[in-house]
């Protein structure tokens, strides 16, 4: 589409209607496409031509979601998988095979850690983590010949630890590796990566993306701007794929994206589904707006948290005296999001007793939707890690995790207030 502003792509992007068609993309919900001639249906699986011939691999209404995301992002083209988690794998997968090993944050969800620490490992592929504030020297000791990703997150997920880009893109143009970010508590609309030089850009469409709730998924966007071509880094991308009749990717004006859904989702078939691709496409018609609200009701409740004598600490970089306020407001100026953790003084059960005070706030394995919900990452999404890897990842046992949605900031505020008075 033309260079429109980011809320107009919100609602216009990723589909455009000829005369007589719907005007939202239709639920195309078939598993396969009928073609006449032998040839065109031949040519689409040699990869000569675009269209659909089974949706495991592509699907009009999915597509429809992955133009709005790309255009958003400014990618050259976007994916739309099963969900956050199968985004992230093939992103991975994409690039690093046994031998192989990637560097991550270590303040990533815990889902994203697991995977990286106990799954990736399990099929020949190493995850070296590193401190997201450690100075750029000691991130740089992790890398060898066979490092193929940095992964990272804009806001990391409960820790709240806002990114350095431009630190990581020093690191990342000068090894020539590939930087991928989970732009999941962001979103485009606050924070563009790509702008800051991040080359993958991963979502779990679940949370705001979609907004409410309601549809599974996960996107992966090529922004288009990393050269394969002669990097000795990726020999994948550079000698002939001979499952396409000798295709070199590197030679291709998209070529991460043509490897991840030619060979990632062929193989493995972590497509999203037409009908959450349908829910997820109309989620982002009101993400402009629903992200300024959910960042400023959670200015709102952050700074009355800060007052109040029960909390211990309060973590959201829209406060002065926040460690990542100046990233915040270098990367993410009109705004910092709806994720937020505090701690409760006291022991872990006055978190509980908390928790289970609240009305209006739900407890949930959920964040990033319009309804305000809490959790207690230690016990929940972050169970499964040591107790030197809750530390390194930011998670104390006091740590709860708030996602402010968009009710009215008052009642947020009161329903707080009323369950703190009961711990």
């Amino acid at each position: 589409m033309k260079d429109y502003k980011l809320d107009t792509l919100c609602v216009q992007a990723g589909y455009s209607p000829k005369t007589g068609e719907a005007r939202i993309p239709p639920v195309v919900q078939s598993t396969t496409y009928v073609y006449e001639k032998t040839q065109d249906m031949a040519d689409l699986f040699d990869l000569k031509s675009d269209g659909y011939f089974y949706t495991r691999l592509a699907n009009p209404t999915v597509a429809a979601f992955e133009g709005k995301v790309a255009a958003l992002e400014g990618g050259v083209c976007a994916i739309g998988c099963a969900s956050g988690m199968s985004a992230t794998s093939l992103a991975v997968f994409t690039v690093a095979g046994a031998g192989d090993n990637i560097l991550s944050s270590a303040a990533v969800y815990g889902g994203t850690y697991n995977l990286f620490s106990t799954t990736l490992p399990k099929l020949g592929i190493e995850c070296r983590f590193f401190d997201p504030d450690a100075p750029t020297s000691e991130i740089e000791k992790l890398i060898d010949g066979k490092t193929k990703m940095i992964f990272t997150e804009t806001v990391a997920n409960p820790a709240i630890v806002v990114l350095d880009f431009e630190k990581i893109a020093k690191i990342s143009k000068k090894h020539k590796v590939l930087f991928a970010v989970d732009n999941t508590l962001a979103t485009p609309v606050l924070c563009q990566p790509k702008k800051w030089g991040a080359n993958i850009i991963i979502h779990s469409s679940s949370k705001y993306l979609d907004g409410h709730a309601a549809a599974l998924g996960g996107v992966i966007v090529d922004a288009g701007n990393f050269d394969y071509k002669g990097n000795e880094r990726y020999p994948s991308f550079n000698e002939p794929d001979e499952s396409y009749h000798g295709l070199v990717y590197a030679d291709l004006p998209v070529a991460f994206g043509t490897k991840c859904r030619a060979q990632m989702i062929r193989d493995l078939g972590a497509i999203m589904s037409p009908q959450n691709g349908f829910i997820s496409y109309i989620g982002c018609d009101t993400l402009a707006l629903r992200m300024e609200r959910h960042s400023s009701n959670a200015q709102k409740v952050a700074a009355y948290l800060k007052k109040h004598p029960k909390i211990e600490w309060i973590n959201h970089p829209s406060l002065k005296d926040n460690k990542y306020y100046k990233l915040a407001q270098k990367y993410m100026p009109s705004g910092q999001g709806g994720m937020m953790s505090f701690g409760i003084k006291g022991s872990v059960e006055k978190c509980a007793a908390f928790m289970e005070a609240l009305q209006l706030i739900t407890q949930e394995t959920h964040v990033a939707d319009v309804r305000s919900c809490v959790l207690h990452p230690a016990s929940t999404t972050h169970r499964q890690l040591s107790e030197e890897d809750l530390k390194n990842a930011g998670v104390p046992h006091n740590l709860i995790r708030l996602s402010v949605g968009i009710e009215n900031p008052d009642d947020i505020i009161e329903d707080l207030k009323q369950a703190l008075e009961k711990v």
